[in-house]
């Protein structure tokens, strides 16, 4: 348990410190739309291939449809209430923006967003890894994709708004610091209730099919170049095949 626990907890880490590299990417120097459609596309590919190629193919082995449903129902609805009380737009600010004060609070409130949905994200990792830690590892690799644009999407307001790039780079770290939290959370329970480690896999993935159909394709889409997101997508499926043959 205690060795489980702490794999766990190292990759929830990780994840969750890619809304840093987010943050850092902004510092050193402002991605195009393209390199952003692109990686919000690769994100979305290898979430929705993995939701349903593993974690609800796997769900539905184990428990059969009612457990599973009710996981993937549970999941998805709690990411919209979360993205309905506090949502958290990506991106919406002008290219051209002069430093304004509305973009700091902006900033911030994208990054409260973010650390909200970050919670349920650690869930989805100990989750996979409860059940096969192979699975935790890729899901924790595309949560850490998906995180990146995140990252960027608080940092950037929050230093046009005024704020010191190391600013807005520390407070990217640390909204991605609630991701071990969830996942920390979600491995007690399951160690003591390991029958619904079903439920934590369906769960994971309506967690996952919300944020890439919700988050990451329409939002990416928003920015232009399309071709560059689809691109991305269908790389991103790749990716999930190759990484679950591999491991």
């Amino acid at each position: 348990m205690v060795n489980n626990l702490a794999d766990i907890l190292v990759l929830s880490t990780l994840a969750g410190l890619a809304t840093g590299l987010g943050g850092l990417i902004v510092i050193i120097k402002r991605p195009g739309k393209k390199v952003l459609g692109f990686l919000m596309g690769l994100a979305a590919g290898i979430m929705i291939t993995l939701s349903f190629l593993q974690l609800l193919s796997e769900a539905l082995k184990i428990s059969g449809l009612l457990l599973a449903a009710s996981g993937f129902v549970i999941g998805s609805l709690l990411m919209f209430f979360l993205d309905y009380i506090l949502p958290h737009k990506y991106f919406s600010i002008d290219e051209k923006g002069a430093i304004d004060g509305r973009l700091l609070k902006s900033g911030i409130l994208i990054a409260m967003g973010i650390s909200l949905h970050n919670f349920p994200e650690g869930i989805a990792v100990a989750s996979g890894y409860s059940y096969l830690p192979r699975l935790g590892l890729v899901i924790a690799i595309a949560m850490a994709i998906h995180n990146i644009p995140e990252g960027i999407a608080i940092s950037l307001p929050v230093h046009m708004g005024g704020a010191s790039k190391f600013a807005a780079f520390r407070l990217a770290l640390v909204s991605g610091l609630v991701e071990p939290l969830g996942a920390l959370v979600a491995s007690l329970f399951l160690e003591h209730f390991r029958g619904l480690v079903p439920f934590g896999l369906a769960f994971a993935g309506g967690v996952m099919v919300f944020v890439t159909l919700d988050e990451l394709i329409p939002v990416a889409h928003e920015r232009g170049h399309e071709h560059f997101t689809s691109l991305g997508v269908i790389m991103g499926c790749i990716t999930t095949f190759m990484l679950l043959s591999i491991l």
